[in-house]
């Protein structure tokens, strides 16, 4: 390889993992907004999924934080064509599996309707259904954890660890 090609690679990755971080920590809805890249059904089935996925408890789930969203940008946004393919089919395949044994489109299915068509694509044979799933929990995983409600209301995140308080009151023992 080339010097030249070299650097010119080593400059581009330096300066995308110098990007990213400060794009994906501390998102909120109205950075994200819409990606454009799913029709409007998908994009309800993928929000499904991952409310799904990080429910909703005493705290808000993945849903309502809007990473779906939030997985729709990192496809577009980071991933190649036949990957964005490979959500766009897996989500569509996964709303067919539930028309069929349930009736009832993905969004519509019970929570243990929901969790049960999950895992079975988990355990299946089928190597395209297994990559959509492990990628959409690993970005709801990553947009859950990095969303501004959870940076700041649960994990109190500070932007400079560790700081000095030089002049503290202290108490006799």
């Amino acid at each position: 390889m080339e010097r030249r090609v070299a650097l010119k690679s080593m400059a581009v990755a330096m300066g995308a993992m110098a990007g990213l971080p400060s794009w994906a920590s501390g998102w909120n809805k109205s950075s994200v907004g819409q990606a454009g890249l799913l029709s409007a059904d998908q994009s309800k089935n993928l929000a499904a999924i991952v409310e799904t996925i990080i429910p909703k408890t005493d705290t808000p789930g993945a849903g309502e934080l809007g990473v779906g969203d939030f997985v729709q940008k990192m496809v577009k946004d980071c991933y190649d064509s036949k990957t964005q393919a490979n959500l766009a089919s897996g989500i569509s395949n996964l709303d067919e599996q539930s028309v069929q044994r349930f009736g009832k489109s993905y969004t519509d299915a019970s929570k243990e309707q929901k969790l049960q068509l999950l895992q079975e694509i988990e355990k299946g044979s089928d190597s395209n259904q297994r990559a959509f799933l492990s990628m959409v929990k690993n970005l709801t995983i990553q947009g859950y954890m990095t969303s501004e409600y959870v940076m700041t209301n649960i994990t109190h995140y500070e932007m400079v660890p560790a700081r000095y308080h030089g002049c503290v009151p202290v108490k006799k023992g």
